[in-house]
């Protein structure tokens, strides 16, 4: 007789003194990185201090909303897998951009994230077709680029900051000099907070070494307040509890540059996801057929709407918390539907989103090094599953791809003769590496099944989860 009340690992409901501790780690896992686009983001548009503490409210509350639409599921939406969702490193090139231009700004970020998240739950069926223009050597570059750039912010705060920020004289915007770039102190404490990382990481064992970067900033913090660099008087200020109202900084305003560059990005995010689906399915040997596929993906896209309605950015499914997955062997997605439940009661709590406001830059500048290089670790790592021997047009799809996405970057000026509407597109290093690898790829070696692209896209996938 066939037993028909056995319960697959990945829907097993575990007792909460086992489920809270468990929970809790995939939190711990990912809130360093969750916190950073928040930050990133805030402090580019000189946003003061209590609006950037409420922004990481609302990217804490809309991470556990997103991560319950996912593990928990609704009609239609939602996988069902041990997933934690958190805000895409891969849209902070082009927000940055967007947030660069006094047309746009805030409202203009988030009414784009609004639309690029319908768009994603609209397109969520046919993606699954679109990855075979997406194979390892695709993804690998596109997510190594994503690293890459985003080392300058982790450069720069260690350093204190930028080098200079505009100032009003005499009716005039100019650049000054900022005095604390730079500074001994301050790049003290960002190596002092690089080195606990990096002895955690060759000494600390199971838990303590997945939560290196969070134990580095908080020693770091310490280290910071002891030498009065880190102060607590918005702390004191902010209160212990408030509600994350829908539109706190306005009604969501729609152009249609930055809305077509979201999009760009969310295809982009989605076919991450697909590699990163896979993946746990083999992890947690639940299959995932097409239907489970399209479901996560919407998933993506309510994610991303309720994002952009909560006051925060694009989400997908973090790597750092797939991974936890395979490293504890945890399948049960009842401990992440946990995780998002604590994710809501962080983001309720103003205190803890001032707390992290105020750490200094310079503490987050030596953790930033390590998170950011580990996101171009894991497209290099991609990038190992790649044919370069007896295929050398390889090589040549990342060298100039990753030549592209550099753009942006060393030179800023060289697209200022095309049209302003495109500078959003162009000045992201990201979209135009993820651009120029898809095109080349498909000249070089054309565009192979979407069988033998889903083998290599999971297997891509597993591969980076080890980083």
């Amino acid at each position: 007789m066939t037993d028909t009340t056995s319960v697959h690992p990945v829907d097993q409901k575990l007792p909460p003194l086992q489920l809270v501790p468990l929970a809790l780690q995939h939190v711990l896992v990912m809130y360093a990185g969750a916190v950073a686009v928040p930050l990133i983001i805030g402090r580019a548009l000189k946003l003061p201090p209590e609006d950037v503490a409420f922004l990481i409210s609302a990217d804490l509350f809309a991470c556990g909303l997103a991560t319950l639409v996912q593990c928990f599921g609704l009609p239609g939406v939602g996988i069902k897998l041990p997933v934690m969702m958190g805000v895409t490193f891969a849209s902070v090139g082009p927000m940055l951009a967007m947030a660069a231009t006094p047309d746009v700004g805030l409202l203009g970020i988030y009414g784009s994230v609004i639309a690029a998240g319908v768009f994603g739950f609209i397109v969520a069926p046919f993606i699954s077709r679109l990855l075979p223009l997406f194979p390892p050597v695709v993804t690998g570059t596109i997510i190594m680029v994503i690293g890459i750039s985003l080392m300058r912010v982790g450069i720069n705060w260690a350093g204190g900051g930028l080098p200079s920020f505009g100032k009003m004289v005499d009716g005039q915007m100019v650049q000054v000099p900022n005095p604390a770039y730079g500074a001994l102190d301050g790049l003290g404490i960002a190596l002092f907070v690089l080195l606990v990382i990096l002895a955690l990481i060759k000494w600390g064992k199971g838990f303590v070494a997945n939560v290196s970067v969070l134990i580095g900033i908080v020693a770091g913090a310490i280290l910071a307040g002891l030498l009065g660099k880190m102060h607590f008087d918005k702390v004191a200020s902010a209160k212990w509890f408030d509600i994350v109202l829908p539109f706190h900084f306005g009604v969501p305003q729609f152009h249609i540059i930055p809305i077509v560059t979201m999009c760009i990005v969310m295809i982009v995010v989605m076919i991450e996801s697909l590699g990163m689906f896979l993946a746990l399915g083999e992890i947690t040997g639940k299959k995932i057929d097409e239907a489970a596929l399209t479901k996560g993906l919407r998933a993506d896209g309510v994610g991303t709407v309720l994002g952009g309605v909560f006051n925060t950015f694009p989400y997908t499914s973090f790597s750092q918390n797939v991974g936890l997955v395979g490293v504890t062997g945890v399948r049960s997605r009842w401990v992440t539907v946990a995780g998002g439940i604590i994710m809501l009661i962080l983001g309720l709590l103003p205190k803890m989103s001032a707390l992290v406001e105020a750490v200094p830059q310079v503490v987050l500048g030596g953790a930033g090094l390590v998170m950011f290089g580990m996101v171009a670790a894991t497209g290099a790592r991609i990038l190992t599953n790649v044919d370069f021997k007896t295929n050398s047009r390889n090589l040549f799809v990342v060298a100039i791809s990753v030549g592209f996405g550099m753009i942006p970057l060393v030179a800023p000026n060289f697209f200022k003769a095309l049209p302003h509407e495109l500078h959003p597109l162009l000045e992201s290093g990201i979209l135009l590496a993820a651009l120029v690898s898809v095109i080349l790829n498909a000249f070089f070696n054309g565009i192979g099944s979407a069988e033998s692209a889903r083998t290599e896209a999971a297997m891509g996938a597993a591969a980076a989860e080890h980083v």
